[in-house]
């Protein structure tokens, strides 16, 4: 089961050049392949005067699902290049659109291709790159007097602290990795004196530093 994959950052736009024709690539992280295509479809709204709006999309922990479209290139130059540039960078849930403005010379296969893959490669380096993790969710209740106190020693040991509500009780969300459970529940105990234990609630994608 995967538990941590790399997607992008940020949305980006980044443009290379050659012989006159502009290439400018779109990145955007993304949910799913709807959504995906809808950013290929405000572009289309958007730059209705470009030639092409050619497309690669890789989706899922596991990159399970890949899509690219040459949007009329000729076949294999410009979405193929595309999904495996991000392929090669190991991102997923990212949308990439190259929009072409033909300068009025033919660039040939090989150049479309280098051209196509450029523009990716571009745009990868501005938008950056974050690490998804799987963590598990746990619950903790306590009582009022101790809810500030237990969730400043809690933050101080590197524990996640998702959310706080206040009821009768407080309920405190922690995260946790599958393998740094064990630990958060000894945390807990220590800081309520062994009144409190977390439990296991769900889990929850939750993005961190890529490194």
């Amino acid at each position: 089961m995967t538990t941590t994959y790399l997607t992008v950052a940020r949305p980006a736009t980044a443009e290379v050049e050659d012989r006159g024709s502009r290439f400018r690539c779109t990145l955007r992280r993304v949910e799913g392949e709807d959504e995906a295509r809808a950013v290929v479809a405000a572009l289309r709204r958007a730059h209705p005067e470009a030639r092409h709006h050619c497309f690669a999309a890789v989706l899922g922990p596991r990159g399970e699902l890949q899509r690219s479209s040459d949007d009329g290139e000729p076949a294999g130059t410009a979405g193929a290049p595309m999904l495996d540039v991000l392929r090669g960078a190991g991102v997923s849930d990212v949308a990439a659109v190259v929009t072409r403005w033909f300068g009025g010379t033919l660039l040939g296969a090989g150049g479309l291709v280098r051209a196509y893959g450029d523009a990716v490669r571009a745009g990868l380096a501005e938008a950056g790159t974050l690490r998804r993790s799987l963590l598990t969710e746990l619950a903790v209740d306590l009582d009022h007097a101790d809810a500030g106190r237990v969730e400043g020693e809690l933050r101080t040991r590197g524990v996640t602290v998702l959310d706080v509500a206040y009821d009768a009780r407080v309920r405190m969300v922690l995260a946790a990795a599958p393998d740094e459970v064990q630990r958060v529940g000894d945390v807990v105990a220590a800081a309520t004196s062994g009144r409190s234990r977390p439990r296991a609630v769900g889990e929850r994608w939750v993005d961190g530093p890529a490194g």
